[in-house]
C-alpha cells in the first residue's frame, strides 16, 4: 500500500512542472488576446499581436521590459488587464488557482496538495494550504501599504481618483517585482530626491524579494519574544537557519551594490553627480536594490558607467531570495556554491552553514539551476546581438534583465525587431518558468531512477 502511494505522489510531483508551466503559458496568452481588443489602447493606437503577447509576458513574469509606454499607449481597461496579469504572476498562476477552488468549497485533493508543495518548494505537506493563505493575505496587506503611503505622494499631485490608482498600481508593481509603472516614461526619475517614494519602494520590493517562508518565520520569532517577554535581540536567534542566511545575503548584496554605484556613479553628472550626499546615498542604495529584479529606476539606465553596468549584470544574475516574487537564479543558490567551492579547498567532508550541513543533493541542484541558467542567458545573448544592431554591454544588460525578470534596459526594448522581440520574451518566460521548473525537476524523486551502481571511472578535471 504504501509502494502505491509512493508511486501516486512521485507521478503527480512529475506533472506538478508541467501544469506549472503550461498555467503560465495559458495565462500570458489570454492576457495578450485581452490587450488585444480595441478599448484595451487608447483611442487612435493599434495594438499588434506581438505588442500584446510582450506586454503580456512581461507582466506576467513581472519583469517590466516594454515596447510600448504603458502610461500612453494602454487605455485604463489595458491598464487594469496589465495590473491583474501582474497580480497573478507575483503570486502564481497555481496559488489563484487552489484559491478558487477554496471559494467554491471543494475538498483539496492529494494532487493539489503536492502540487502547491511543489510550487512553493516545501518541505512538507503538512499545512501547506495554510501556507498559501497566509501568502495571499500577506501579498494583500502589504501592497495595501503600500499604496497607502504612495497615495501621500500621488493624490495631491493628480487628485483624488488618478492618485489612488497609481497608487494602488505601482504598489503592487513593486511588491510583485515587475517595475512597470504607468506615470511616466522614465520609470521613477523624476521621484529621485521623493524620500517617501524611494523608501516605499525600496521597502515593498525588499520585502517581495525576502520570500514568504522568510516572512513568516518573522513573524512567529517576534510573536514568541513578546509572549516571553525576551528582549528584541532574541529575535534573530529564534529565526531558522534560512531566514538567517537570506536576512545576512540581502542586506550585504544591497550594502555592497549601494557602495559600489556611489563609488563609480559619484561624479558621474548624467546620474549621481548633482544630488546631494543624502539624495547620493538614497539613489544609489535604489540603484542597488533595483539591480537585483526590481525594475524601477530612479536615474537613467543608460546613463550610468559601463563598470556599473558589468556589477548590474552581476547583481540581475543572482536576483532575489526562494519563494518569494523576485527572479534570478537566487540568493541561497549562488551561496550554497560558493560554501561548497570553500570546503573542496579547505579539504572537508561536508558543507556546514549555521551547524547545519547542506546536503550534497541540494548542492547538486543549485549547480544544475546555476549552469542551466547562465546558458540560456548566454545563448538569448549570442541570439540578440546576432540579430539586432546593438551594443554589447547595451544587449547583455538587456537579456539579463530579461532572464533574470529585472525589467532594467538601456533604452533598447523598443527598438529590437521582431526577432529581438521574441528573444526578449522567450528570455522572461523562461526566466520566470525556468529556474522553479528546474528546482522542481532536479527535486523530484523520480522512480525510474536507476538502482545500478556503476564502476567508478577515472576521468581528469582542472
Amino acid at each position: 500500500m504504501n509502494s502505491i502511494k509512493q508511486f501516486l505522489k512521485e507521478n503527480i510531483k512529475l506533472n506538478s512542472t508541467r501544469i506549472i508551466i503550461f498555467g503560465f503559458l495559458w495565462a500570458i496568452i489570454i492576457g495578450a488576446l485581452l490587450l488585444m481588443l480595441p478599448f484595451a489602447s487608447q483611442p487612435g493606437r493599434e495594438t499588434s499581436f506581438l505588442t500584446a503577447l510582450f506586454t503580456s509576458t512581461t507582466s506576467i513574469c513581472v519583469t517590466g521590459l516594454v515596447v510600448v509606454d504603458t502610461y500612453a499607449h494602454w487605455s485604463l481597461f489595458g491598464q487594469v488587464i496589465i495590473l491583474l496579469l501582474i497580480q497573478v504572476g507575483g503570486l502564481g498562476v497555481i496559488t489563484l488557482y487552489s484559491l478558487g477552488i477554496m471559494l467554491i468549497h471543494k475538498r483539496f485533493s492529494l494532487k493539489m496538495n503536492i502540487l502547491l508543495q511543489d510550487y512553493y518548494n516545501l518541505t512538507s505537506l503538512n499545512g501547506v494550504v495554510h501556507f498559501m493563505e497566509k501568502v495571499v493575505a500577506g501579498t494583500l496587506l502589504a501592497e495595501g501599504f503600500g499604496a497607502l503611503f504612495y497615495s501621500l505622494v500621488f493624490v495631491p499631485e493628480f487628485g483624488f481618483l488618478k492618485g489612488i490608482w497609481f497608487s494602488v498600481f505601482t504598489s503592487v508593481s513593486a511588491f510583485c517585482n515587475a517595475g512597470i509603472d504607468i506615470i511616466a516614461p522614465d520609470s521613477l526619475c523624476r521621484y529621485s530626491g521623493n524620500v517617501i517614494i524611494n523608501l516605499t519602494t525600496t521597502l515593498l520590493v525588499v520585502m517581495g524579494g525576502l520570500g514568504y517562508v522568510v516572512w513568516f518565520d518573522l513573524h512567529n520569532s517576534i510573536k514568541q519574544c513578546r509572549k516571553n517577554h525576551d528582549r528584541p535581540g532574541a529575535i534573530w536567534h529564534r529565526l531558522n537557519e534560512h531566514s538567517k542566511l537570506v536576512i545576512t545575503l540581502t542586506t550585504s548584496l544591497l550594502l555592497l551594490g549601494t557602495f559600489i554605484v556611489l563609488v563609480i556613479e559619484g561624479d558621474n553628472p548624467a546620474t549621481l553627480g548633482p544630488f546631494s550626499s543624502g539624495k547620493k546615498v538614497m539613489a544609489a542604495l535604489f540603484q542597488s536594490m533595483t539591480f537585483r529584479t526590481a525594475g524601477f529606476c530612479t536615474v537613467p539606465q543608460q546613463n550610468l558607467e559601463p563598470l556599473t553596468c558589468l556589477y548590474g549584470l552581476f547583481f540581475m544574475f543572482i536576483g532575489g531570495s526562494p519563494i518569494g516574487t523576485a527572479g534570478g537564479v537566487k540568493t541561497v543558490t549562488i551561496f550554497v556554491l560558493l560554501l561548497n567551492v570553500r570546503a573542496f579547498i579547505k579539504g572537508k567532508n561536508e558543507t556546514v552553514l549555521y551547524n547545519h550541513s547542506i546536503s550534497q543533493k541540494m548542492i547538486t541542484k543549485a549547480a544544475a539551476i546555476v549552469m542551466v541558467s547562465f546558458f540560456t542567458t548566454m545563448t538569448g545573448l549570442i541570439l540578440l546581438v546576432s540579430t539586432n544592431h546593438l551594443p554589447m554591454l547595451s544587449a547583455a544588460y538587456e537579456i539579463f534583465s530579461a532572464a533574470g525578470t529585472v525589467g532594467l534596459s538601456r533604452g533598447v526594448t523598443a527598438s529590437l525587431n521582431t526577432i529581438g522581440r521574441v528573444v526578449i520574451i522567450l528570455a522572461m518566460y523562461l526566466g520566470r518558468i525556468g529556474p522553479i521548473s528546474m528546482a522542481l525537476f532536479f527535486s523530484t524523486n523520480r522512480s525510474q531512477t536507476s538502482k545500478i551502481k556503476h564502476a567508478e571511472g577515472k576521468f581528469y578535471i582542472g
